[in-house]
């Protein structure tokens, strides 16, 4: 019998990218079902009732919640083609450290650059730069996160870089110019195919951001 996979998700959500990148990278053919966040959905709340987020990946009818757990999950269920975490334990810990550090960290720094401004601002992109430098020397010379290959911390973080350009135009200044050799990595990320047709058009999370500050009434 064939596996039932059903995605629930919001175009733009950097979340909801990971799970599709990691499908896309193990050949999966699954059912792509976008939410209204605003007017969830009864599916969405029957199947994440805890925490009623995307993303949701459905298998056979089951629900996983929270974007790494279903990368993981992913990886573990289709396990013979593209493994995306290490097999060795100890780089497989790390690489969990790291992806940690990224869900802990990037997104509410990310978030205060376009939600505050004038002095606040400044001290959100200085902070969001002091992250992607931590995570620039983790990178160093490689050119994946873990080696040679394109794995789960790359998936961690990509899709972050689908929202670069909306910071940079909400907060006036240049990831590039900060962190070059983070942003080679994203570029050579996006040669993949399975990351440049997952990840969200970068224009259209801008217009996402600026309609989202319109109705948070920070102007």
């Amino acid at each position: 019998m064939a596996d039932e996979v059903v995605l629930l998700d919001s175009y733009v959500s950097m979340f909801g990218m990971r799970v599709r990148v990691a499908l896309a990278e193990k050949g999966i053919k699954y059912e792509y079902s976008e939410q209204d966040l605003r007017n969830k959905s009864q599916l969405l709340l029957k199947m994440n009732p805890v925490h009623k987020k995307i993303p949701v990946l459905i298998h056979n009818g089951k629900p996983v919640c929270e974007s790494l757990i279903i990368v993981q999950y992913i990886d573990e269920v289709w396990k013979d083609k593209a493994p995306l975490l290490p097999s060795d334990p100890y780089q497989r810990a790390q690489a969990r450290f790291w992806a940690d550090f990224i869900d802990k960290k990037l997104y509410d720094a990310g978030r205060k650059i376009w939600t505050t401004k004038g002095e606040e601002q400044e001290a959100a992109k200085k902070e969001f730069i002091e992250i992607l430098k931590v995570l620039e020397g983790e990178l160093g010379d490689k050119p994946y996160f873990m080696g040679e290959r394109f794995g789960f911390l790359d998936i961690a973080l990509i899709t972050f870089y689908s929202w670069f350009h909306a910071y940079e135009i909400l907060g006036s200044f240049s990831i590039e110019a900060e962190c070059p050799k983070l942003i080679s990595w994203a570029k050579r990320c996006m040669q993949k195919e399975s990351v440049s047709k997952s990840l969200a058009d970068p224009k259209k999370v801008c217009e996402f951001l600026v309609e989202m500050k319109k109705r948070l009434g920070v102007e």
